[in-house]
């Protein structure tokens, strides 16, 4: 059977005995392939993948490996595509998306509805050429259950790393905006106040499956109250929360927009900073001096400031329709000097603010404000990568890494909007859109 993408070959060698385990092989005829941001592409070259992972890349068209007659063996053609790792999205929230019916839909969705809504936004991130996310804020249970699930291979999506967050009361991340009854009956149990509460709040997450702590160091735009985006989490509190984790084996990333709370979470020795919206000097010099990343989000403030603009806009509270239009409207400029002054980057859209699946208008983003369409791929492969400690299976198209490797009819380093098209979308060495 023949389509634009795809042969299959059926290959009769010989017969091994019953203890030889089948291979699965797929075979890439790469017209233009980026194996490493940053490099220069390569022409006319082949991978070949064997359950998943890449065993071979090599210069010209090669029909693949000696197989046996129980492998079974596809080319696929992407001779006239540009090939490159798969894109990895380092903040996302998979449970839902901000609109006019959240209230309503909090009230009468079930838990067993949320998770079936997640798997349907998975999806949708995974067919947008995402095939590493992180999501940093969901329901503890449903997030990891869906993490599970992708990896046994029971539902498609990207592959997931899955956060815990630990808040204090009051502050972004603690519940808000209800009656004083449901305020205390969907309060976390992983909220906290006082640096030994943290302390046990992280522990908490972890032990019920956090891969990564995720943590609010100022106010947010979202919250539905008037506290402001300054910081909230105190220093002693942060650097607790900071210390267990990374005794614990997990890493920290802190939601951040004023100076005060980036620079805080920054010197307590914090991994990321999502957002960072007032990011100054002495912010660009501590993230330099530690190697910690900015995750900017540039497409969640994009979308506020728009939602709060338009007609019809009366779900926003006036406090945070107020903050939207602030706060997303000084995001731009201020990625703009923390990219010129060398920070490290890691890409991160926050979408659950913005639709699923739309992840890739960050990178437009990204380069309206400046930023090189290399350095873009570099944040969204390579750095991403690293963040989340996987560069030794992620990140880059090498030999024994993931075969997680999307197509595009054109080059991104040319016009970083063909990422908003990916037609070829394949993970762990499946193909899931052709």
């Amino acid at each position: 059977m023949k389509n634009h993408y795809i042969t299959a070959l059926a290959l009769s060698c010989f017969t091994l005995s019953a203890s030889v385990t089948a291979a699965d092989i797929k075979v890439i005829h790469a017209g233009t392939l980026l194996t490493l941001a940053g490099e220069s592409p390569l022409t006319e070259h082949t991978l070949v993948i064997t359950d998943g992972i890449i065993t071979t890349i090599e210069k010209g068209y090669g029909a693949g490996p000696f197989a046996t007659s129980q492998d079974t063996i596809e080319i696929v053609d992407l001779k006239n595509s540009f090939v490159m790792p798969g894109l990895m999205d380092m903040h996302v929230h998979l449970q839902g998306e901000l609109g006019p019916k959240n209230d309503s839909e909090a009230l009468r969705m079930s838990d067993a509805d949320v998770a079936m809504q997640s798997v349907y936004f998975a999806k949708k991130t995974l067919l947008a050429g995402f095939t590493t996310v992180r999501d940093l804020g969901a329901k503890s249970e449903q997030i990891y259950a869906l993490r599970d699930g992708i990896n046994k291979g029971w539902v498609d999506g990207p592959r997931i790393i899955a956060s815990g967050g630990v808040s204090v009361t009051g502050g972004h991340g603690d519940v808000d905006g209800m009656s004083p009854d449901l305020l205390d009956k969907y309060t976390s149990k992983t909220i906290c106040d006082g640096p030994y509460d943290c302390r046990r709040a992280t522990r908490r997450a972890i032990k019920f499956g956090a891969d990564v702590i995720k943590i609010t160091s100022t106010g947010g735009v979202l919250s539905d109250t008037n506290t402001g985006t300054g910081q909230q989490m105190d220093d002693d509190e942060l650097r607790e929360v900071i210390q267990t984790a990374h005794a614990l084996g997990r890493k920290v990333a802190s939601h951040a927009h004023a100076a005060q709370g980036i620079n805080a979470a920054l010197r307590a020795g914090v991994d990321s900073i999502e957002h960072g919206s007032y990011a100054d000097k002495e912010s660009i010099k501590l993230m330099k001096q530690s190697g910690a990343y900015l995750v900017p989000t540039l497409l969640a403030g994009d979308t506020v400031v728009a939602m709060a603009n338009a007609a019809g806009a009366d779900f926003m509270s006036p406090a945070i329709k107020a903050k939207a239009i602030k706060v997303g409207g000084d995001m731009m400029k201020n990625f703009t000097a923390a990219y010129k002054a060398g920070v490290n980057i890691a890409y991160g859209t926050d979408s659950g603010v913005s639709h699923h699946g739309d992840n890739a208008k960050e990178a437009v983003l990204m380069s309206q404000a400046g930023m090189t369409n290399s350095d873009i791929l570099k944040s969204a492969t390579i750095n991403a990568a690293r963040l989340i400690d996987m560069s030794d299976s992620l990140g880059s198209l090498a030999v024994g890494k993931q075969a997680d490797i999307i197509a595009l009819p054109t080059s991104p380093l040319k016009h970083i909007d063909a990422l908003l098209n990916v037609p070829f979308v394949m993970k762990a060495g499946v193909i899931y859109k052709r």
